[in-house]
């Protein structure tokens, strides 16, 4: 027997005027209840937020557009570190 997964289209859902991640929490809460085994899947994610607020949710999957998965691993403030580490090493080496 194969798994099951359920879909929840969050990005799709807010446009319509609901709360995507909501209805994610509501769908794992309610198969938990019920000790069922399928897997959510929080789907069209719009930005780093939905994928995190998804995790704490509770969904399993979350299928994450490429731009917003280099949005997740890019930060302003990453980026300011990065660039003063190499400069003060640039200082510091021989």
């Amino acid at each position: 027997a194969g798994a099951t997964y359920v879909s929840v289209f969050v990005g799709r859902l807010d446009d319509a005027g609901h709360d995507g991640m909501q209805i994610v929490e509501d769908v794992v809460k309610i198969f938990k209840n019920y000790q069922l085994s399928t897997q959510v899947i929080a789907a069209s994610i719009r930005h780093p937020l939905h994928c995190v607020t998804a995790a704490k949710a509770g969904a399993h999957i979350a299928t994450v557009p490429y731009n917003v998965l280099m949005q997740m691993i890019r930060h302003p403030f990453t980026d300011v570190g990065i660039k003063r580490f190499l400069a003060d090493w640039q200082r510091v080496s021989p």
